[in-house]
């Protein structure tokens, strides 16, 4: 009928590839950390920021970032859409509405030394900053 040892093996290996399964889905899903300059905004701001549809906070005007190592979480995560949508509404907003993009930067580092040094800049981050210069306006 088969070995019992090599069956019990076979149980155990797909338990242990069914557990790193689920350990890799987790650990894909970090959390964002939007970071500003001299702006408060809410959950349903920092989505208008990013779809082009808010511009200044009291006199202040927003200078939205992207950030391309943590770009489709956020755009997954807190835009509801997949990067390929968020361009192309972007692609739309410059010919109807002459608005530029966000500029993209490298790196949390980068993102986060622009805004420091950029008053109204709103960027994300996927871990949590370490710098007390650095505002922390929300957290997906």
């Amino acid at each position: 009928m088969g070995d019992p040892v090599l069956k019990g093996a076979k149980v155990c290996c797909r338990w242990l590839l069914l557990l790193l399964w689920l350990w890799s889905s987790v650990a894909r899903s970090a959390d964002i950390y939007i970071v500003a300059n001299d702006v408060t905004l809410s959950a349903a701001d920092i989505r208008e920021v990013y779809l082009g549809e808010k511009e200044f906070s009291a006199n202040i005007r927003i200078i939205p970032v992207d950030n391309e190592s943590a770009q489709a979480e956020f755009v997954a995560k807190v835009l509801s859409m997949n990067e390929q949508r968020y361009t192309a509404l972007w692609v739309r907003k410059a010919f109807r509405d002459g608005l530029n993009p966000p500029p993209l930067m490298a790196s949390d580092a980068d993102v986060m030394a622009f805004v420091k040094q950029t008053r109204g800049a709103v960027g994300y981050v996927s871990s949590m900053p370490r710098n007390k210069d650095i505002h922390v306006v929300g957290k997906f």
